[in-house]
């Protein structure tokens, strides 16, 4: 089969496929939240029976948290090489609700971008691989690449559940090549691959210094407010040149070769960036460009601040606590754990005597590389240049998808990063959306894939 073959096969199911994928928006799974368990259940219900309808054999199976479904084409034989695709079908919450020009779960096409919480993270990505995959199987006569498609309901919600099913489910996970479609191009009609991301820790820090709020008449002055403690102290943690100043955090961090750099692409236009986000300022670390600062180099970040008063007018108070949620992006050679430990560490010693710091640490994810001249990366770069038309970038990503490195251990598979996603698609935020023209291209890019195993 043909790109061509494709592409007509995807004009004629045009209309239908748009159908379902609106019907898969329209579940709200929203994995943070336990009120839209049943909610994400039905998803996963919907989604595995979706998958056995077009030639797969698929089934949910129940994990501590919300469950994966694993769904599976193995008539080639196990003489033949097995792809594995992992997705999410869990989404963000929507909040806030009023700057939604539409309601979030009922998706709506606007300019040719559909507008709906999950239209691209992940559940769009997720839909065009599953569309491939049913086009695939209807046109390819020959099958001689074995499929196996891993969906979670977890992603953003920490993956609990899922990384406990990777390590019971090693044999049944084992592949040749791992694509993990949750990830975006630099620009339009820009093809690239990710050869690599950042981890992820995240904290929890609270600062007390009473028993209740106290009245900041009679106690203003002598009660030290946990606002200030903590703002102070967190102002500690980073210096004049944008370092951060927490002993041993930079000790481990690993330096990419001068030959890995040389294939990425390193273009940025600052002024493009501040002006379609509407930045106005930047807090690179010294020596570092924008690129540099956010592949190559860990960061520190204030996620929220909470503490007192924060409702309508004013209330004259003291509060007993403040609390503050912290994340870090890490690099090669960073250990979460200890990362986050070390923050904790410092926090305690730099705030105001007398304040009591309580912290909490979640769950983390160690960063992730992958080689650009594995089978898996020529595959798929390969398919980008035929959909696209030009040369293939390759990049980093300053995110995380924390689940990459158990399930490349899992799987014992090469893996590649790479989607349709770009910057300004609002994922997370209101009224997030995914274009049609990328939907199509993303499509034919794993046609393309499957194509390309089908024949080695």
């Amino acid at each position: 089969m043909t790109i061509s073959d494709y592409k007509r096969w995807y004009e004629k199911h045009r209309d239908e496929v748009l159908r379902d994928f609106f019907t898969f928006l329209s579940f709200p799974s929203i994995s943070t939240d336990p009120a839209f368990e049943k909610e994400s259940r039905n998803t996963a219900k919907w989604l595995s029976d979706y998958l056995t309808q077009i030639g797969l054999q698929s089934r949910v199976i129940d994990t501590t948290g919300l469950p994966v479904i694993f769904a599976t084409e193995l008539s080639a034989g196990p003489d033949r090489p097995t792809v594995l695709i992992y997705q999410h079908y869990d989404v963000q919450p929507v909040d806030p609700l009023e700057l939604w020009r539409s309601d979030p779960f009922k998706p709506v096409i606007r300019d040719g971008e559909v507008y709906a919480r999950g239209a691209q993270d992940n559940k769009g990505q997720c839909f065009y691989s599953v569309t491939a995959l049913r086009a695939f199987l209807e046109l390819c006569k020959e099958k001689r690449v074995n499929i196996k498609i891993l969906i979670e309901g977890e992603e953003e919600s920490g993956s609990r559940g899922t990384l406990a099913f990777l390590k019971s489910k090693k044999v049944d996970l084992k592949a040749d090549h791992l694509f993990v479609i949750d990830f975006g191009l630099p620009k339009k009609n820009v093809p690239a691959i990710t050869l690599g991301m950042r981890g992820l820790v995240s904290l929890s820090v609270t600062f007390q210094s009473s028993r209740i709020d106290l009245h900041s008449g009679v106690h203003g002055g002598i009660a030290f407010n946990p606002n200030r403690a903590l703002a102070e102290t967190l102002g500690k943690l980073w210096d004049e040149k944008g370092k951060v100043r927490v002993p041993h955090f930079y000790d481990t961090v690993s330096v990419p070769s001068k030959e890995e750099r040389a294939k990425l692409s390193m273009q940025f236009n600052q002024a493009e960036y501040a002006n379609a986000f509407g930045v106005t300022a930047f807090c690179m670390e010294e020596g570092f460009s924008p690129l540099e600062a956010n592949w190559f180099r860990p960061s520190l970040e204030v996620n929220g601040l909470v503490g007192g008063y924060t409702g309508a007018g004013v209330k004259t108070v003291i509060p007993a606590k403040a609390e503050a949620k912290l994340s870090c992006r890490l690099v090669a050679g960073q250990d979460p754990k200890e990362i986050a430990e070390s923050i904790v560490a410092f926090l305690k010693q730099e705030a105001p005597k007398g304040v009591q710091v309580e912290a909490q640490i979640f769950e983390g994810a160690a960063a992730f590389s992958t080689s650009s001249t594995t089978r898996a990366v020529q595959m798929t770069q390969q398919a980008l240049e035929e959909v696209f038309g030009k040369p293939c970038q390759f990049q980093m990503c300053g995110a995380t998808v924390p689940i990459v490195p158990a399930l490349v251990e899992a799987s014992s598979a090469e893996a590649v990063l790479f989607g349709m996603g770009l910057d300004d698609d609002d994922i997370h935020a209101p009224n997030e959306h995914f274009g049609l023209d990328r939907f199509e291209q993303g499509f034919l890019t794993i046609t393309g894939i499957l194509t390309a195993a089908n024949h080695s």
